[in-house]
């Protein structure tokens, strides 16, 4: 940072900037002159629907463009200099350095065979901001700042070794080790807990303030923009809508897409009488390796009803998963599926018993393969369990396609041809495919914007009376859980605390780690953080 500079100087001017990306054999504009101006220390919230062109402003933001974009126009000046004008390698020597990007997605930005602590060093370390032992301290700093767990000694596990929650702030970490002018945070929490979320939004805001820093702040979240930003600027289709202070717009949206984001999540599912158990976890052990995870957990499933499975980041969530659809084998333990006990191993199923139960995964970044178009991606499980070829299952494709607001337009695309959100449905969609009766949805809503959250939970809980599907709902999002539930599970640290019916598990007296999990989901109030901390303090 340049020691001239100070708090309110102009640091980004971005004017009249647009951008196209190419599909289906042509250039289509995915960005329609925006103009951005943010100075030293100031947050921008940028909120809008997947597919608005958040994340491609974003990065533009940085004068970086994903491969298949270009921009065809405008300014983008950083601390006085074009970034537009400059040579790739002129550009580098700012990235990673005065200004830093942590992504939507962590585990697609690791590299899976370096320790964390070498990759959270390596742009602090190769600009020469700080020596090696410098910056493996301040490292652990940043990570006891964040709240991860044993921070003297997390760096020294590979990204594998730990939960999408504690991945996603170690990439925060690693954003801020260099201590940039400016932060892309792109949906930085989205992969977290309510608990650990108020924890690296607090970190977040305090480096941002004590470091002068910049920052652009990308997210679907209106509670979450309400704690972060000074200001909001909403897009849609690559157009600006509207920009305002974030109390002004919080309290007086002025145009009417603005107000229907404000407007959703009003959705709430109506009460269903109880079936018998179509799934039963029983005294259920689990162990990666030498080290257990899961501690004689018991959860009933009742058929055609959705069990919320919530809990912090390691707290045996997705664990739990693992063991239902036998990726992880339980050591002890039994769980039974109709009544009979499904054998531990994914391998000893029978393939009615693998289609019969589904999976839809946390990160859509790494669940499909890169190589395959969605026409394949969701044709696969067709073929492979129900035995449709040719057109027959061109036409199903297409159908899943349309259950999940797609249409034919992306039969022919390749998953980095999607925005964040259109990957989670192609996902949700290939788990429909093969007609399951029983579908574990592991934060399946968690890289989408309100509006199509909604529409999804919609679409969910539709499919849900048409064909009598179970869910085994695992989310961090409280409001999620209130939604689409009818039953609720607390899980801490492999154990179940709590679990009975939605109206029940969350109305007072809670035990006291289910009382943690509701006081710490943000509320639609800039100073709701503020007093958080302090209740703390």
């Amino acid at each position: 940072m340049s020691s001239k500079s100070k708090k309110g100087d102009l640091l980004l001017e971005i004017k009249g900037l647009k951008i196209q990306g190419f599909s289906d054999e042509k250039w289509h504009d995915i960005v329609n002159g925006v103009d951005i101006s943010l100075r030293r220390g100031e947050v921008m919230g940028l909120i809008g629907e997947s597919g608005a062109g958040k994340s491609t402003l974003g990065l533009a933001a940085m004068g970086y463009t994903q491969p298949g974009c270009r921009i065809t126009d405008g300014e983008i000046k950083f601390d006085g200099v074009d970034l537009a004008k400059l040579k790739e390698s002129e550009k580098r020597k700012y990235w990673g350095n005065r200004m830093t990007y942590v992504a939507q997605s962590a585990a697609a930005s690791f590299n899976p065979a370096h320790r964390l602590i070498k990759q959270t060093t390596a742009s602090a370390i190769r600009s020469g901001f700080k020596a090696i032992n410098e910056a493996y301290k301040d490292a652990k700093d940043l990570y006891q700042t964040l709240n991860l767990p044993d921070p003297n000694n997390i760096g020294d596990r590979y990204p594998h070794q730990v939960s999408g929650g504690q991945l996603q702030r170690v990439m925060t970490a690693m954003a801020m080790s260099p201590r940039p002018d400016l932060i892309i945070f792109d949906e930085p929490t989205t992969a977290l807990d309510v608990t650990t979320q108020v924890e690296v939004l607090s970190s977040m805001r305090a480096i941002v303030e004590e470091f002068n820093t910049a920052a652009i702040y990308i997210t679907h979240d209106l509670a979450v923009v309400a704690q972060m930003a000074d200001f909001i600027k909403v897009l849609r289709y690559g157009d600006e809508v509207e920009e305002a202070p974030t109390r002004e717009m919080l309290k007086n949206p002025k145009e009417a897409y603005t107000k229907s984001l404000w407007s959703v999540r009003s959705l709430e599912k109506e009460t269903i009488s109880q079936q018998a158990p179509i799934l039963e976890i029983k005294d259920v052990d689990a162990a990666y390796g030498s080290i257990k995870v899961l501690h004689k957990i018991n959860i009933s499933v009742p058929r055609g009803s959705t069990v919320a499975v919530v809990g912090e980041s390691g707290s045996g969530k997705s664990t739990a998963a693992r063991v239902i659809t036998g990726l992880l084998p339980q050591i002890s333990g039994e769980v039974k599926f109709e009544g009979f006990n499904l054998p531990p191993k994914l391998e000893d199923r029978s393939k009615d018993q693998k289609r019969r139960i589904q999976m839809i995964y946390q990160m859509a970044d790494t669940a499909m393969n890169p190589r395959q178009t969605v026409r394949e991606i969701i044709g696969r499980p067709l073929e492979f369990y129900l035995g449709m070829t040719g057109p027959k299952k061109d036409a199903r494709v297409l159908e899943l396609l349309e259950m999940i607001e797609l249409d034919g337009r992306f039969l022919d695309r390749l998953p980095s041809e999607l925005s964040g959100g259109q990957k989670q449905r192609i996902c949700i969609a290939r788990a429909l495919a093969a007609e399951p009766e029983f579908v574990i949805c592991d934060e399946v809503t968690s890289a989408l914007d309100q509006i199509v959250q909604e529409g999804i939970l919609k679409l969910l809980m539709r499919l849900q009376r048409d064909l009598n599907l179970t869910y085994l709902f695992i989310t961090h999002d409280i409001s999620t859980v209130r939604a689409i539930s009818d039953q609720v599970v607390v899980m801490n640290l492999g154990e179940v605390v709590e679990q009975g019916v939605k109206d029940e598990v969350f109305n007072p007296p809670h035990p006291a780690y289910t009382e943690l999990l509701l006081s710490s989901v943000p509320e639609m109030d800039p100073d709701w953080l503020t007093n958080f901390n302090s209740k703390r303090a």
